[in-house]
């Protein structure tokens, strides 16, 4: 089984419905080059809470409060950049690795400031969702988004085949802003199938959340001319998957090719494991200007 991911998917259909998503994104672009030219970052410094929406049609689909505490695990390791296998980048792409120091947790309150397991679960009778954010309202059989401003909402469903997850670019509609996985490729137990079963799904939609591009870019046919506006990763043609073997060449980036072990890119899990320094440039840029209250309480919010 490839590696499909729906975010582009979904932003073509968002542009069509939300007109000032465009809009929205013109003016992050223009605060990032702002930030990267004055070296401006803001590191968050309280974890990110994440309310997880379970969506299940059989009781194999309920996922365990194990299998959603491993994913969590997986993103604190890939965003602080401790997971084991940074190791096995290769010696020419090591010296632009970078390390976002972003942590998660689990959200302790609820919207309304009850006590929380930051885990909701919602019985459907919806086998396959599309990508149409149909999972994200309980009128459609899916579950609401909490505030979507303070929490980092993934939704995990059964996804259309082969689509393993999609995530909302920044400047989306609030009532839909989140991260969707489907359920075997969730966490790196219980229902995660190999060859996606390390978690590395939703560190890739979490990227495209936090505002990065696929490694090759976003146009509908992959070509040399596209980019992914981040400037130390090497231009290349399209996605690579399974486990490519280094060097892997396009678009003449010899001699070093593809990164395609970067999390951006369609690999396999245990064959992506890095993010570059600008690509954390511009993931902390998104977070500045576009997300500045996620991991906040209510209070601080007002404050």
């Amino acid at each position: 089984m490839a590696r499909s991911c729906g975010a582009v998917q979904n932003y073509f259909r968002q542009v069509e419905l939300y007109p000032e998503l465009r809009r929205n994104q013109a003016a992050l672009a223009e605060a990032t080059e702002s930030a990267l030219e004055a070296e401006s970052r803001r590191v968050p410094q309280k974890p990110i809470s994440v309310v997880v929406h379970v969506l299940y049609r059989v009781v194999a689909d309920n996922i365990s409060d194990e299998q959603v505490a491993s994913q969590i695990e997986v993103l604190n390791e890939d965003y602080s950049a401790t997971n084991a296998d940074l190791a096995d980048v290769p010696e020419p792409f090591q010296v632009v690795v970078g390390n976002p120091q972003l942590s998660f947790e689990l959200a302790s309150t609820d919207p309304d400031g009850n006590p929380t397991t930051g885990i909701t679960r919602t019985r459907t009778k919806v086998s396959r969702f599309p990508i149409d954010d149909s999972m994200k309202k309980t009128a459609t059989g899916g579950a609401d988004a909490w505030d979507t401003q303070r929490y980092l909402n993934l939704w995990v469903c059964r996804l259309a085949e082969p689509t393993l997850g999609y995530a909302q670019f920044p400047g989306g509609p609030a009532d839909t802003d989140g991260v969707v996985i489907t359920t075997t490729a969730f966490g790196r137990n219980g229902t995660a199938d190999a060859p996606f079963h390390l978690g590395r799904t939703a560190t890739h939609e979490i990227g495209h959340y936090l505002n990065l591009s696929h490694i090759w870019g976003e146009s509908r046919v992959p070509s040399c001319t596209d980019s992914d506006d981040v400037a130390d990763t090497p231009n290349q043609l399209g996605p690579n998957q399974g486990r490519p073997t280094f060097p892997h060449t396009s678009c003449g980036n010899t001699p070093n090719g593809d990164m395609f072990m970067n999390y951006m890119d369609y690999v396999d899990d245990d064959a992506m494991f890095m993010f570059t320094d600008q690509q954390v440039e511009r993931m902390l840029a998104a977070l500045q200007f576009s997300r500045s209250k996620l991991g906040r309480t209510a209070r601080e919010r007002v404050a």
